[in-house]
């Protein structure tokens, strides 16, 4: 019983994600991102190249206290811009044990 339950779930599995695939190749690539706004983008921009100048920096010169600064500022720009981010992502696996649980559940 286990094996037949599993083979159909294989089936049905399979049976969905391959029109999916040979549909993509046929249609144009659409763009999944949301296109940031503006102000939001420009915002972006300024943070990287702060973590691109705190990158550059020589930090052996600096004392304890200053590198414990830099490190703060540091996580705050990357979680403001992870803040910015605005989407839902998904990885494969929660896709397919969506899938197993809504064929479970119905």
């Amino acid at each position: 019983m286990k094996k037949f339950v599993f083979c159909l779930m294989a089936v049905i599995l399979s049976v969905t994600f391959l029109p999916l695939q040979s549909n993509a190749s046929t249609s144009e690539p659409a763009s999944s991102l949301a296109e940031p706004k503006s102000e939001e983008s420009a915002e972006v921009k300024i943070l990287e190249l702060r973590l691109a100048e705190i990158k550059a920096m020589d930090r052996s010169e600096l004392n304890a206290s200053e590198k414990k600064a830099l490190k703060k500022e540091v996580k705050s720009i990357k979680h403001n811009l992870k803040e910015m981010g605005d989407g839902v992502y998904l990885s494969v696996g929660a896709l397919v044990l969506l899938a197993i649980l809504l064929i479970v559940l119905l």
